[in-house]
């Protein structure tokens, strides 16, 4: 398996396993990690997801080469089919997640491995970590939403560099652009990761959700738009465990405090 999976208590660590590839997305193991997150999203008992890959070197340097060039060849009905609609797929179901998504980023993080970065909803990095936008250099734009995400996070002009040049940034110039939250040493990298994650699923699962839906979901909407979206995500929060439990506690704590 090219996809590695650890349980620990409420939260689990998926760990993409092609370390002598620097963990380069192949079909098969962009299938795998679609298959795992449908497993988790199942799974009420895990509250949050861990990304990250495997050794020191790489979180992933991008799609498998020897996989685009093969279905390149057969034209563009079969690129975008085998390509665009596969890493599309990815990303949105990363970034729709509705249990937090923490990408731990352990080395390069090139091409589709920083479109995965981009999508997610939080990212922590290694200090010795790299992103880039390298598909340029191949010949064409990036197919996994990162033509798209990256200015968005990032600004236009700020985006186009990386994408129109291919050149790498550091983990602490990602930081600044938005790309991050943090940066870590990278012996600490999966306790910072998990520290975040824990801080998260402290609260009720619902209203984790409907944060992650009222954020995704509105961000690029018009303002009134996503206030609409703010306005159901919280309606939808109402009438549960989660809001009756919160209310009671902090009332309980004011009325000892009085």
């Amino acid at each position: 398996m090219t996809v590695r999976i650890e349980r620990e208590d409420q939260m689990v660590v998926v760990t993409i396993d092609r370390e002598q590839k620097l963990n380069a997305l192949d079909y098969p193991t962009i299938d795998a990690l679609l298959a795992q997150l449908d497993l988790i999203d199942s799974d009420d008992s895990i509250r949050a997801v861990i990304l990250t890959g495997a050794g020191r070197k790489a979180f992933s340097a991008g799609a498998d080469i020897p996989s685009l060039a093969s279905s390149i060849a057969g034209g563009p009905e079969r690129a975008l089919r085998e390509i665009v609609r596969r890493g599309h797929g990815l990303t949105r179901r990363i970034e729709e997640f509705a249990k937090p998504v923490i990408v731990a980023v352990n080395g390069l993080a090139y091409g589709a491995g920083c479109e995965i970065t981009e999508a997610a909803p939080l990212a922590i990095a290694a200090e010795h970590a790299a992103f880039a936008k390298p598909e340029i250099t191949l010949g064409f734009p990036p197919p996994f939403g990162g033509s798209q995400r990256l200015p968005r996070h990032v600004g236009r002009k700020r985006g186009l560099e990386m994408i129109l040049t291919g050149d790498p940034i550091p983990a602490a110039r990602a930081t600044e652009l938005g790309m991050v939250n943090t940066v870590v040493p990278a012996d600490e990298l999966l306790d910072a990761a998990r520290d975040l994650a824990t801080r998260i699923i402290r609260h009720a699962p619902t209203a984790v959700a409907a944060c992650l839906r009222a954020v995704t979901r509105g961000i690029n909407l018009p303002i009134d738009e996503g206030l609409a979206v703010e306005a159901a995500s919280f309606a939808a929060t109402v009438p549960t465990d989660g809001v009756r439990t919160g209310l009671q506690r902090f009332l309980d704590r004011t009325s000892v405090s009085a």
